[in-house]
């Protein structure tokens, strides 16, 4: 009996306290966290699309479960299982160590040290002179990028015929690439690592011009109209960074490590989202943990903040601006931690109002999608959501009409004037359903086809008599263990003039190209390390704040 009470003591501890076997582990957990965690859980463990993971809001819960969630992921949300990645004993290790964290120490964004991490690496002027048009591409419009996520690199596509141009080191998860769009031979990205690299287009192999280490983490990036900035936006440490497009010399910090939070209380907070627009001279910087929008008019002397937009709703992220009448006056920016698409007038620099997107939506709309709706007469814009398997739809009243559902959450939607569709990935829908794109008719606003890539066959079907409209086959492919990997597809991405639309996929190593107008395949571009943000130079440089 005595025996028997002891076992079943020992059972319960292992379950309350996972650390007793940890230390079998030999992974180095803050490491891992940085690499796979932090993007999603914020670099002091606050969340942000994933959940808020500081002792105090998990060192009363289950460790045994704790582990479970990291190991198996969480379904219906953005929570990815590590098995792959992970044994148990490590997984019990992390759970150790998110109990335990004591906090970092809150940097400060400084010009000194964002100008020690500037660097010219070939002088723009020589080549300037030299290479007066693209030497690789007909026009440097053509040119598409890639970020190749896992690899730290930047690839450029010929967006003609997806020809591999180059491919450029760029630091770690590089998120999000720009161009100038008053001089669309320079390019830029900004990595997680908090590294921005400038590009001359227009060089043999797309040479790098500069580069700035503007932060530890970083996030987004815009260039302002008149081809003249470039602002960053940091997570650590927290804050905006605005400098010389022509250059990438840091001309102005904005430090965010002392805010006020939408519950009143001085936090630091990340910066996400930046937005650049046509309606006047101005960026725009999400303060992500602090509910905020700041507004900078960079036609002022020491380019100040003059719009400060509170109150917009917990963890905001990624954005879009509106199109059709007064093009880009109205930013699109989704509140995470409140299910909303905050709506800010730069006119006013005001809230308008806030999109409510459903009960734990969690909106991501990535480049984001705004068209002219010809049976309303209105223009209208569209998100996907996370954590729910639907896009909302609102019109340029801003009120929502119509939810449309699909196989499951998602981070991109993406349409141009040469599709009918809307182009919504279903990346987060679990591995029964992240191999599809729901297309969706843009005047019937009903879903017209879904595009399913299989591990050997691909489809076009139509979502009523499920009749495949079109076939095609597809290349098989393993992972490290040999397992046969059912592609994860995500970001759709206009190309060549408009006839094509480019879908990363993510763990196969290759992007598809399909015909815009019907969906019907084209070709793969293959030998690429997970790839997933794309960015065609030339359908963007129509998209206001792209």
């Amino acid at each position: 009996m005595k025996f028997n009470k002891l076992v079943i003591s020992v059972a319960a501890l292992a379950v309350v306290s996972s650390g007793l076997f940890a230390g079998t582990s030999n992974m180095d957990v803050e490491k891992m966290f940085e690499k796979e965690c932090q993007g999603c859980h914020g670099p002091n463990h606050e969340g942000g699309v994933g959940s808020d993971l500081r002792p105090g809001k998990i060192e009363k819960k289950n460790a045994y479960m704790l582990s479970e969630v990291i190991l198996n992921g969480r379904a219906g949300t953005a929570m990815p299982g590590f098995a792959d990645k992970m044994k148990k004993d490590d997984a019990d290790k992390m759970v150790d160590y998110l109990q335990s964290f004591k906090g970092k120490k809150i940097e400060q964004l400084t010009m000194e040290a964002v100008k020690a991490g500037w660097k010219t690496l070939n002088n723009r002027a020589e080549f300037e002179a030299k290479y007066a048009t693209p030497v690789d591409v007909a026009k440097n419009t053509d040119i598409v990028f890639v970020t190749e996520r896992d690899a730290a690199r930047v690839v450029f596509l010929d967006g003609t015929n997806g020809k591999v141009l180059s491919k450029h080191p760029a630091g770690f998860a590089v998120h999000v690439t720009v161009t100038n769009k008053r001089q669309p031979r320079y390019a830029y990205s900004i990595s997680r690592s908090g590294l921005v690299t400038m590009f001359d287009l227009n060089s043999p192999g797309q040479q790098k011009i500069a580069e700035c280490q503007v932060g530890s983490e970083s996030r987004g990036l815009a260039v302002s109209p008149d081809g003249k900035y470039l602002m960053a936006g940091n997570y650590l440490p927290g804050g905006a960074v605005l400098m010389d497009a022509m250059t990438l010399e840091p001309l102005k910090v904005y430090p965010t490590s002392s805010v006020i939070d939408p519950d009143g209380n001085i936090n630091s907070s990340r910066v996400a989202g930046i937005f650049d627009t046509p309606y006047g001279p101005y960026i725009a910087f999400a303060l992500k943990d602090a509910g905020h929008v700041y507004i900078v008019d960079y036609s002022k002397p020491d380019f100040p903040i003059v719009g400060d937009i509170p109150n917009i709703g917990k963890i905001l992220h990624d954005g879009f601006l509106n199109e059709g009448k007064e093009i880009g006056r109205y930013l699109f920016i989704a509140s995470q931690g409140s299910d909303v698409m905050g709506v800010v007038d730069f006119k006013t620099k005001s809230l308008v109002t806030k999109i409510y997107t459903g009960p734990s939506a969690k909106p991501h709309p990535g480049q984001g999608s705004s068209w002219y709706n010809e049976g309303l007469g209105k223009q209208l814009g569209a998100t996907v959501n996370m954590n729910l398997g639907q896009v909302t739809i609102w019109d340029d009243n801003f009120d929502v009409i119509r939810q449309i559902p699909t196989a499951g959450g998602g981070l991109f939607i993406g349409t141009s004037e040469h599709t009918p569709f809307l182009w919504a990935d279903n990346v987060l829908g679990g591995p029964a359903n992240w191999n599809k794109i729901h297309l969706i008719n843009k005047q019937t606003l009903e879903v017209d086809r879904i595009l399913t890539v299989g591990a050997t066959e691909g489809t076009i079907t139509d979502p009523v008599s499920h009749k495949a409209l079109f076939k095609w086959k597809v290349p098989t492919v393993k992972d490290d263990k040999g397992n046969v990997v059912v592609p994860r597809v995500l970001h759709a991405e206009p190309a060549n003039h408009g006839h094509w639309t480019m879908v990363s996929e993510w763990n196969a190593g290759r992007i598809g190209i399909y015909e815009a107008k019907t969906g019907e395949f084209v070709k793969y571009i293959e030998g690429l390390t997970t790839p997933t943000f794309t960015y065609s130079i030339e359908h963007r440089q129509s998209i206001p704040g792209a």
